[in-house]
């Protein structure tokens, strides 16, 4: 059997070939085929050859990140588990704290891309906690780490080392110090470089596109990706159903949704015996979605909506978590509003 002549794979990881091994221990790239492509391939672009090739040896390769990748939270849990990771009340709390702060700024962006605050705040949330945690990685090594030593997705982040080396000389940002994510994500939305150059947004009109150390750029800039995406304003995102007691078809035997894009319309789901709303319309298109919990199953159905948001990251349980901590936060920012007027009423009786 072949192998590709620079690494080998084998179960449980990587076995990289004596030449790469060395240059890995050297915490460089300085020897790699791939590294050396990809400078070449830039300075074709029009990049300069010895500032493309600095910033090249300079990236130190990052066993953590392809662990990181191999394994995530997505992939690793099941609903009941990962939705404990992202709607506990310390990040609730901390999403009408946000909302308060940049109230004005979060309806500004609403009225201009169409977007719900609550949708605006939730995705920050779950991304970074509101800015507390943009990542513990140089970018640069991230991406070079996954362009030159992750085959299954090589293309994908060698595209996005790339861009990231525009995004710099654009935003005149220095690439050596930036933090993000293992996946190379930026900023309190999480950016991937292509997301930042081509739908980060300057709300606050300072001359600089900043999402990454300030929130009022952020908020711009998730909102119009949103937009962007084709979110649809007052439209439901997820709506609850159950299985018709009158069908025949247990769950083991309805053929549930294997992609996140809606196709099938709602008469579909009804059909296949899926007791949804009766208000909702036959026409319309939607995921049928069966989670695990440890109290038992959940069925859903995803709408149009609820794929926009699977745009930023690609996991149902992902876009869950997402609608359903900015309704979370969304109820209880409502309700101490009233909870205070009930309590100045009360005082002024006594």
């Amino acid at each position: 059997m072949l192998l590709v002549p620079w690494m080998r794979a084998v179960a449980g990881g990587l076995l990289l070939l004596p030449g790469l091994a060395a240059a890995i221990d050297k915490g460089d790239y300085t020897d790699h085929p791939k590294a050396s492509a990809f400078i070449e391939q830039m300075v074709e672009q029009g990049m300069d050859r010895d500032y493309v090739s600095g910033l090249v040896f300079d990236a130190k390769h990052k066993q953590s990140i392809l662990d990181a990748i191999s394994k995530p939270a997505e992939k690793r849990l099941d609903w009941g588990g990962y939705r404990k990771i992202f709607l506990g009340q310390s990040r609730i709390d901390q999403g009408v704290e946000f909302w308060n702060t940049y109230e004005d700024t979060l309806n500004r962006a609403s009225a201009m891309y169409g977007v719900a605050p609550e949708v605006i705040v939730a995705i920050i949330g779950v991304e970074t906690r509101y800015g507390r945690h943009a990542g513990r990685y140089r970018v640069i090594d991230a991406l070079a780490t996954l362009a030159f030593d992750y085959p299954p997705r090589s293309p994908f982040f060698t595209t996005q080392l790339g861009e990231f080396l525009q995004l710099t000389q654009e935003q005149k940002l220095d690439p050596k110090v930036i933090k993000g994510s293992y996946a190379g994500a930026m900023g309190y939305g999480q950016f991937i470089p292509s997301s930042y150059r081509h739908y980060a947004v300057d709300f606050d009109r300072d001359g600089t596109t900043d999402i990454l150390s300030n929130p009022v750029d952020a908020i711009g800039s998730v909102a119009n990706y949103f937009k962007q995406h084709k979110w649809r304003s007052g439209e439901p995102v997820t709506l609850a159903v159950a299985l018709n007691q009158s069908s025949m078809k247990t769950a083991d035997e309805l053929a549930w949704s294997t992609a996140l894009k809606p196709v099938e319309t709602v008469a579909y789901w009804r059909n296949q015996g899926l007791a949804a709303d009766p208000t909702l319309a036959n026409e319309a298109v939607a995921t049928a979605m069966r989670l695990t919990t440890a109290a038992g199953e959940e069925y859903w159905l995803g709408m149009h909506n609820f794929y926009v948001i699977t745009r930023y990251n690609h996991s149902s349980l992902y876009a869950m978590a997402v609608h359903q901590l900015s309704q979370a936060i969304l109820e209880q920012r409502e309700a101490k509003p009233a909870a205070a007027e009930t309590t100045a009423n009360e005082n002024k009786g006594a």
